[in-house]
């Protein structure tokens, strides 16, 4: 933003701050075959096996927080590439369940190990991933991510903080 131009909104800062995340673990994790998106899925299902659970496509949609059909095409991806096996689910003959292959949990494992040192290099200007201010910083993004949106809610283009009348996107 030029200093001629009006204060950036949150709105636009999330994005933008989005769009600096995706394309940092994006580089760090091409290395091992990942895309962004593919790590955000291989490292929760990493995260559920750990805790004894099989998920669903649908299931890890709902973690990520990604589309359920976007998530059964990265899954193909996976399995395709030897990374993760996707099984019908015995109790459910329509949901397909996933777990890492041998593969895929090692590559996942480097993947994990790469992005917390890009995460401790991006959470810097907070002190660090362990720092009191990164751990506020996570505390009101979780927030904002936990606070339901209302389906039903109008939105008013003469809202006062109306993002448009603000001079940025998203």
């Amino acid at each position: 933003m030029s200093k001629g131009s009006l204060s950036p909104t949150p709105g636009f800062l999330v994005w933008r701050l989005a769009n600096k995340w995706r394309v940092a673990v994006d580089r760090a994790v091409a290395p091992l075959g990942l895309t962004h998106a593919q790590y955000s899925l291989v490292a929760s299902l990493h995260g559920m096996q750990r805790s004894g659970e099989r998920p669903s496509q649908r299931r890890l949609a709902d973690h990520t927080g990604l589309e359920a059909l976007y998530v059964s095409k990265l899954a193909r991806a996976l399995e395709s590439a030897g990374l993760v096996d996707r099984t019908r689910d015995p109790r459910d003959p329509r949901a397909v369940q996933l777990a890492l292959t041998e593969q895929g949990e090692a590559v996942t494992r480097q993947a994990i190990e790469v992005v917390q040192v890009l995460l401790q290099q991006l959470l810097e200007p907070l002190g660090g991933l362990d720092a009191e201010r990164t751990r506020a910083f996570t505390d009101e993004l979780t927030a904002l991510l936990d606070a339901p949106l209302s389906p039903t809610a109008p939105i008013s283009p003469t809202t006062p903080n109306d993002e448009s009348t603000q001079g940025t996107t998203p």
